[in-house]
């Protein structure tokens, strides 16, 4: 029987493998340094890979065609117990793949740390990332504005993100930028990406997480920086206030939630999501006991912040 709930894990699986493939907007279809450094990371291990499977595969024929049965000149050794040049390169291919993929994993790890500022001599800006059931929510506390399902970042330069969960465990990911990174309740963690050319960008959470998960994406917009500016600007005259109360509404579970945006949000709320002073959000759970599925395309709350298309 055809089921709902099903289909929608497999629409949200599909949306994963298209953003692993080859296709343009995927990982390999990098349009920033760490993004960059993730394809160079993804090839090298593919090479090293290959290095071992084909001349395993060529092997394998070559010795399958010589000692067939009706080969009379294959030698027969029944007697063969042991050689020291067939050990030699039994245990020397994989001890060097080994050394090749620990070289590549030590460059990810230093080169590609995501606390690692991208440009240690150019100001990032900062933008807090909480995960919410089932929406992104971006708070950018130099401009005091905040925005949800939508991203908007200037091209060039580098963002350093700081990320939580307001529920369970999920992941925070824009293929063609780079690096996947987990959030969870209670806990901060960071990351810096940075968009090389202006454009839109495909964002998701790739951690199933509920009845919402599949929806549970973003688009991210690299704009110019003068042009950056002028639409955090133009959030002040529109949009609602992001209080305590406010967030407290916006944190109820919701589907398929569309690009709004909030003018004022309340200074420090994002520590106070971390802290747990705002209690966290109910979880998937809830509706998993019989509760009344959350409504599709609207924000739960008394105050809704107004779309903005701004740019």
């Amino acid at each position: 029987m055809f089921s709902f709930g099903k289909s929608r894990r497999t629409l949200s699986l599909f949306w994963i493998f298209a953003a692993l493939s080859g296709c343009a907007g995927g990982v390999l279809d990098p349009q920033g340094p760490i993004g960059a450094g993730n394809r160079t990371i993804l090839l090298n291990s593919l090479a090293v890979m290959l290095v071992i499977v084909i001349p395993t595969l060529v092997a394998l024929l070559l010795f399958a065609w010589m000692f067939r049965a009706s080969n009379r000149n294959a030698r027969y050794d029944p007697e063969f117990t042991y050689s020291g040049r067939i050990e030699l390169i039994v245990w020397s291919i994989p001890t060097l793949t080994i050394l090749f993929l620990g070289g590549l994993i030590y460059y990810g790890s230093y080169h590609l740390d995501p606390r690692k500022p991208i440009a240690p001599n150019q100001t990032p800006l900062d933008v807090q990332v909480v995960a919410l059931d089932w929406k992104w929510l971006f708070l950018y506390p130099d401009q005091g504005v905040g925005t949800v399902n939508q991203l908007v970042i200037p091209a060039g330069v580098p963002v350093r993100f700081k990320l939580t969960s307001a529920s369970v465990m999920n992941t925070f990911f824009v293929p063609q930028l780079g690096s996947m990174v987990y959030v969870m309740n209670g806990m901060q963690t960071e990351v810096n990406l940075q968009a090389d050319r202006e454009g839109d960008y495909f964002g998701l959470s790739a951690h199933f997480s509920g009845d919402g998960f599949s929806d549970m994406n973003f688009r991210v917009r690299a704009i110019p920086a003068d042009a950056f500016a002028s639409w955090a600007s133009s959030l002040h005259g529109g949009g609602g206030v992001l209080n305590a109360s406010a967030y407290r509404e916006l944190a109820r579970q919701s589907i398929n939630v569309p690009p709004a945006s909030f003018g004022h949000v309340q200074p420090g709320l994002f520590d106070a999501i971390v802290r747990q002073t705002l209690p966290p959000g109910p979880g998937p759970a809830e509706t998993a006991a019989g509760e009344a599925r959350p409504k599709a395309g609207t924000l739960p709350a008394a105050q809704q912040p107004q779309p903005k298309e701004g740019g």
